[in-house]
């Protein structure tokens, strides 16, 4: 029984219809447990309410009978305490071992960073790239150090039965070891503010560790072990020149493609729209440029070094009409990846152009 329980291998259903599937070692387990107490709670329900239907029918009250005081039984009442006890106890000793299975990470865990902030997660790998989504090899124990950079989120990997806490001002921790290869959701599980909706992700599961090392070693060109600075000035000189000449940089695109791709892997699409539309920030269409009015600052056109300060220090000068929300980038964000945002931002238009 302890072996089942530790291995995850315990199930009544597989791959319930009002479950996701189970893609982890101990999401048997949890399912396990949850339908235990799920049709026991069922089985009483049915039985308590059948019970009272048929005792309702069968000795109502007829006409001239007379009424019966109370009786005892002691048996009927250590039947219905001893019963759920035993369960309660079981539910009690399945829960509490599959809670400190969860809770408990091996030592040869490989180590993920999370950063959960307004809205978006952002998971940063041994070899310092950050992203987006979460990548992990199958068949390995992930433990993930989980932070909060303004308010309590909560990571949940519905088909791992993975959730743990973001915490401001503190560190918490959680392991999971996927069992198939594929892609599943990743949410948010804590109201965390006007865009908690959206503050979804990926989680991707690569078959193996070998494939898994070859999607990191590729996953950011902008990483210096990718292109020397001399090489990023070239790129930026004549982007598509410098990509038909450096085939072996895989997933390299024009800088304002790349800006595109980091406006949603950073995170900047939860408040600034790209197509006018208003948001919780300005929108970048048409921004560059253009000269913005602020609430604690003097009026000042948008440029490159505006948009630099904006994105490390947001604080500093505040839009009018909007709330000095956005958190600081500032050791979040390379020089590459704000000079992408800044080229990607210029292709949105220009208000000198007009």
């Amino acid at each position: 029984m302890n072996e089942l329980l530790a291995t995850g291998s315990l199930s009544l259903l597989a791959d319930r219809p009002y479950m996701p599937p189970e893609a982890s070692t101990y999401s048997g387990t949890v399912d396990f447990w949850f339908d235990f107490i799920l049709y026991c709670s069922l089985f009483f329900f049915v039985l308590m309410n059948g019970l009272t239907a048929y005792f309702a029918i069968r000795y109502r009250r007829k006409a001239g009978a007379k009424p019966h005081g109370p009786t005892h039984s002691n048996t009927l009442e250590l039947t219905w305490t001893i019963i759920p006890a035993i369960l309660v106890f079981v539910m009690f000793f399945g829960g509490f071992h599959g809670f400190m299975n969860m809770y408990t990470p091996p030592e040869n865990g490989y180590d993920i960073a999370v950063t959960g902030q307004q809205w978006n997660w952002t998971f940063t790998y041994p070899n310092g790239h950050t992203d987006s989504e979460l990548h992990i090899p199958i068949n390995t124990p992930i433990r993930l150090t989980l932070e909060s950079v303004d308010v309590l989120h909560s990571l949940y990997i519905p088909a791992f039965r993975a959730k743990m806490d973001a915490v401001p001002g503190r560190y918490t921790r959680m392991w999971f070891e996927a069992t198939r290869e594929g892609t599943y959701n990743v949410f948010c599980a804590e109201y965390c503010g006007t865009s908690h909706s959206d503050m979804t992700t990926k989680c991707v599961v690569h078959p193996s560790m070998e494939g898994y090392k070859e999607w990191l070693a590729a996953a950011d060109p902008f990483s210096k072990k990718n292109m020397t600075d001399e090489q990023f000035e070239e790129y930026k000189a004549d982007p598509a020149k410098f990509i038909a000449a450096h085939p072996e940089i895989k997933n390299l695109l024009p800088l304002d493609k790349m800006g595109e791709i980091l406006w949603k892997k950073k995170g900047c699409n939860a408040c600034h729209s790209v197509d006018g539309t208003a948001n919780i920030g300005p929108t970048w269409k048409g921004v560059y440029g253009k000269t913005e009015q602020f609430e604690n600052a003097p009026a000042q056109t948008v440029d490159d070094n505006y948009i630099r300060e904006s994105i490390v220090d947001p604080l500093a000068k505040i839009v009018k009409g909007f709330p000095g929300s956005m958190p600081a980038y500032q050791g979040r964000i390379t020089d590459r990846e704000i000079t992408a945002l800044i080229w990607y931002i210029r292709s949105l238009g220009d208000q000198k152009a007009k």
